[in-house]
C-alpha cells in the first residue's frame, strides 16, 4: 500500500522563513523608535545641565518669587509720580484757566463796534450815493446796580429822565461852589449833584440842601479829595465817573468854575460818546482847520498839511454810558495814575490818537458843543465883550477856565448876564494879569 503525500496548496502554512523574520523586526524597531521619540522627546535619560528653555523657566519662577518686593518699591514710584503728575496738571489747569479769562477779556474788547452793531440787528446793504451813514449813536450799557446800590438810590431821585449835572469839589473851592449852585438854582435845573471829596463839603452842601453824594472813606484817592488842588481833584473825576455811567446814567461832568445862565440839557445833541466844549476861541480853533507846515529845504515838497484843533475842555463835557465812553474813562484813569500828567492831555489824546503800530486808538464818537453857547472864558474876554452884536447873545454857560482869578470874574458874568451890568466885564484884562 503506497504513503499520502500533502497536497501543494497546504506549503504555505509553514514556519516562515529567515528573510520574513528579518523583515518584522524592523518594523518592529521602527514602530517602537516612534512611540518612544513621542513618549520621550529628551530621552530616557537627561542630562545634568539644564537646557535653554530650563534656564527660562527657572529665571520666570525667580521674578515671580521676588516680584512682592519689586512690586511694592515700583507702587511707591508710580505713586509718587502720580503726585507729581497731579501738581502739575493742576497748575496747567489753573494756568489754562487764566490764559481763557484774559482771551474772553480780549474778545470782549475786539471789535466792540461792530458786535454792538451786529446787536442791533442784520447788517444792511449800502443805500444809494450820498444817503449811507455810519453808526455815531453807540447803544448804552445795561445799567448795573450791584455797583453802588447807595449811588444808585440818589440818582434815582435825582437824576431827569437818566442825565444829571456832576461837579465833584472840596472845601478849598467852598465859595465858587457856591456861586455855582446858586446860579443853578436860579436858572431852574433841578437835576445836579455835588461829589463831595471830604466832610466838610458835604455838610456845606446838606446846609443848603444841595443834593450831595459822599464816597466811601477809600485810602488814596480820599486823600487827594481832601487836600488836592484843581488838577489833582480833576484826576479823580474818571475813575468816580465810572460808576455813574455803570449805573446807566448819562453825566455831563462840570468843573465848578461855571455859571449857569441857561439849562444845558435843551442844547445837547445826544448824538455822540462825548459831547464837550472846547478850548478853541474862533471857528478855527474850536472846529478845526488845515494847518499848513512850510519846510523851504524840501522843494517843490516844502509844504505839508496837517490837521488841527484845540483840544477838548476835561471840565465840561457830556458823557454817555456807552462801551467806548466807559473805556475813555478807563483808559485816562489809568494813565493818571502811572505818569505825572495833566487830565486834559490825557483826555484828549486817548479821544484822538488814531490806531497806529503797538497801539490801538479808541473808537468813541464825538461832538464840539458850540463855542458861543457853551462859552470858555478867552471867547467871553477876548472878543464877545468887544463885539456889539456878540454882547446880544445869552450863552448857556460861561466857564471861567483861562483865568486864574475865578471867583472875581464868575461874579462879574453874573451881573453882566443876570443883573444886567452892562459895564460889569469892562474892569478884567483879556488875560491873567
Amino acid at each position: 500500500m503506497a504513503g499520502r503525500r500533502e497536497a501543494p496548496l497546504m506549503r504555505g502554512n509553514g514556519p516562515p522563513s529567515r528573510g520574513s523574520r528579518i523583515a518584522m523586526a524592523v518594523a518592529i524597531g521602527i514602530i517602537l523608535g516612534c512611540v518612544f521619540a513621542l513618549l520621550f522627546p529628551d530621552g530616557l535619560f537627561r542630562s545634568s545641565s539644564p537646557s535653554p528653555s530650563r534656564n527660562q523657566h527657572t529665571a520666570k519662577l525667580s521674578q515671580v518669587n521676588s516680584a512682592p518686593c519689586e512690586s511694592l518699591e515700583r507702587t511707591n514710584i508710580l505713586k509718587s509720580e502720580l503726585a507729581s503728575l497731579s501738581e502739575k496738571n493742576a497748575e496747567l489747569k489753573k494756568q489754562v484757566r487764566e490764559l481763557t479769562m484774559k482771551l474772553q477779556l480780549a474778545e470782549q474788547g475786539k471789535d466792540q463796534a461792530q458786535k454792538q452793531f451786529l446787536a442791533l440787528g442784520v447788517q444792511p446793504k449800502a443805500g444809494p450815493f450820498g444817503t449811507v451813514k455810519s453808526l455815531r449813536t453807540n447803544p448804552n450799557v445795561i445799567p448795573d446796580e450791584s455797583v453802588n446800590p447807595r449811588l444808585a438810590k440818589i440818582l434815582e431821585k435825582v437824576a431827569v429822565q437818566k442825565e444829571l449835572i456832576v461837579a465833584l469839589a472840596n472845601s478849598n473851592v467852598r465859595e465858587m461852589v457856591e456861586t455855582w449852585f446858586e446860579n443853578i438854582k436860579k436858572v431852574g435845573i433841578p437835576n445836579y449833584l455835588v461829589v463831595a471829596l471830604d466832610d466838610e463839603m458835604e455838610n456845606f452842601c446838606k446846609s443848603k440842601e444841595v443834593p450831595v453824594y459822599r464816597r466811601k472813606p477809600d485810602e488814596g484817592i480820599d486823600s487827594v479829595g481832601r487836600t488836592g488842588g484843581n488838577h489833582a481833584v480833576s484826576g479823580l473825576k474818571f475813575r468816580i465817573l465810572r460808576e455813574f455811567l455803570q449805573l446807566g446814567y448819562s453825566i455831563l461832568l462840570s468843573d465848578v468854575d461855571i455859571i449857569y445862565l441857561q439849562n444845558p440839557f435843551n442844547h445837547l445833541h445826544r448824538d455822540s460818546d462825548v459831547e464837550s466844549m472846547s478850548d478853541g476861541h474862533n471857528n478855527m480853533t474850536a472846529y478845526g482847520y488845515d494847518d499848513v507846515f512850510d519846510e523851504p529845504k524840501m522843494g517843490w515838497a516844502r509844504y505839508a498839511h496837517t490837521m488841527r484843533i484845540w483840544v477838548y475842555n476835561s471840565g465840561f463835557f457830556y458823557i454817555r454810558p456807552t462801551i467806548p465812553s466807559i473805556e475813555l474813562l478807563d483808559r485816562v484813569a489809568s494813565r493818571l495814575s502811572r505818569e505825572n500828567a495833566w487830565d486834559q492831555q490825557v483826555f484828549n489824546e486817548e479821544l484822538f490818537f488814531p490806531s497806529r503800530p503797538g497801539y490801538d486808538g479808541l473808537h468813541a464818537s464825538r461832538r464840539t458843543m458850540d463855542m458861543y453857547l457853551f462859552m470858555n472864558s478867552k471867547v467871553l474876554f477876548k472878543t464877545v465883550r468887544k463885539d456889539a452884536n456878540l454882547r446880544k447873545l445869552k450863552p448857556v454857560i460861561v466857564h471861567v477856565n483861562y483865568h486864574p482869578d475865578k471867583l472875581r470874574r464868575m461874579k462879574a458874568v453874573v451881573e453882566f448876564y443876570v443883573n444886567g451890568n452892562q459895564n460889569a466885564l469892562d474892569p478884567f484884562p483879556d488875560g491873567s494879569e
